[in-house]
């Protein structure tokens, strides 16, 4: 089937992954490689970090959720220190395929973020690049915020929501994520699920599904 829609995550696909930013904590910290992410694996659906994403909890009781859950783990850390990780740097490559997608196709955004952190969608570390962000979002013909939503990936029902906002049949989307956890319900719905391990890869899969050149 033709391809009417290209939907997107936004850290780890637009900016650089926060997994980078979580490496470089637990080295400065002394703490095992990938904890964090192990943290966040345990009850993945229930944990602090799971419902911080759908606004279930405020930032100061996520702080505390998050010490006790990776303290159970071994290693104590407070969960302000997890949240300024997640900013990344902008990808311009990627900046550039998503202006191409929109001129030939209708575009979203899904992401999964939480609420206080950072400036506006992206959770952006500062005013500058809140701007960059910004302009990346106008770009979406749709936006859902799991923080605004109450429902986060990999929930496929904010990969249906994103179709029904766009009015395209999930068979004529692709999705790009760069957790595999998150592309297994996009591509059990009929989407091209890409997973984005490098832009390069990532970009030569979007290119095949869509028929553009990046």
């Amino acid at each position: 089937m033709a391809i009417e829609a290209v939907i997107w995550d936004f850290g780890g696909v637009f900016t650089t992954s926060p997994f980078e930013a979580f490496r470089r904590y637990e080295a400065r910290n002394d703490l095992p490689t990938d904890f964090i992410r192990g943290v966040n694996a345990v009850d993945p659906d229930t944990n602090a970090w799971a419902r911080f994403e759908r606004a279930e909890i405020d930032a100061a009781t996520f702080d505390e959720l998050f010490l006790e859950e990776s303290a159970r783990l071994g290693h104590a850390v407070p969960g302000r220190d997890v949240l300024p990780l997640l900013s990344g740097e902008i990808r311009p490559r990627m900046i550039a395929a998503l202006k191409a997608c929109k001129a030939r196709f209708k575009v979203g955004c899904i992401t999964n973020n939480v609420p206080g952190a950072g400036h506006g969608a992206g959770m952006a570390s500062s005013a500058e690049k809140a701007a960059a962000v910004a302009d990346i979002m106008a770009q979406f013909d749709a936006l859902i915020e799991s923080s605004k939503a109450g429902v986060r990936k990999p929930d496929p029902r904010i990969y249906q929501m994103m179709s029904g906002l766009l009015g395209v049949s999930p068979e004529r989307c692709v999705y790009l994520d760069d957790l595999g956890v998150n592309c297994k319900p996009a591509a059990a719905l009929g989407m091209i699920a890409i997973k984005v391990s490098s832009e390069d890869r990532a970009l030569a899969e979007l290119a095949a599904a869509t028929g553009l050149s990046f």
